[in-house]
């Protein structure tokens, strides 16, 4: 572990490799345009991931996403009021001829927040639109499908992460480290995995 890297002192938002720290504009921008994010919850003791499509609101500093009213995404988040987000998208495969060295191009985002359900019906409409935007841009409510109904919203949870912190990570080479005292790989493993 990095000499400066202590667990028990160390925000849960600090990337151990600060080479790979991305900035601010770059996680917005990644969640713009990442498709699905995974909301890390707990109940009793044991923690769950969800996989979800999601909508990052910069004006708010918000991750929005949903679920119906009934299930273990609602029923952990009664209990526990503090959620962790994550995002990830990968490359290319990254051979190497040594062991230690395979890798895989990749970038991510981690967040940690306060989790709540959305209880106006406004603000439970100004989420799920903006979901509905991140996914279809082109695409108006009462021009190109009818707009959410009262109904539909009774029927669905809205929930809201309030970033406390994040962080952004991207290792994107070329290609992983090879070595000069072994052979070298044949040009064949290098071709698009």
């Amino acid at each position: 572990m990095a000499k400066d890297y202590e667990l028990n002192t160390t925000p849960p938002n600090v990337i151990r490799r600060s080479e790979y720290a991305c900035d601010d504009d770059w996680i917005r921008q990644f969640l713009a345009r990442t498709p699905v994010g995974y909301v890390a919850t707990l109940r009793e003791a044991q923690p769950f991931i969800t996989p979800m499509n999601f909508w990052y609101d910069p004006e708010h500093h918000e991750i929005y996403f949903h679920s119906s009213n009934t299930g273990r995404l609602r029923a952990n988040t009664a209990d526990h009021k503090r959620a962790c987000f994550s995002a990830s998208q990968h490359g290319q495969l990254l051979p190497s001829n040594i062991a230690f060295e395979f890798s895989i191009q990749y970038e991510s985002v981690v967040a940690f927040g306060a989790l709540r359900t959305l209880g106006s019906e406004a603000d439970k409409k100004r989420a799920l639109y903006g979901l509905i935007r991140k996914y279809f841009p082109e695409m108006s409510p009462g021009e190109e499908y009818r707009p959410i109904t009262d109904h539909e919203l009774q029927r669905t949870t809205v929930y809201a992460i309030a970033i406390d912190s994040w962080s952004g990570k991207r290792n994107w080479p070329e290609r992983a480290k090879q070595s000069s005292g072994w052979k070298p790989l044949d040009e064949k493993w290098f071709k698009s995995s």
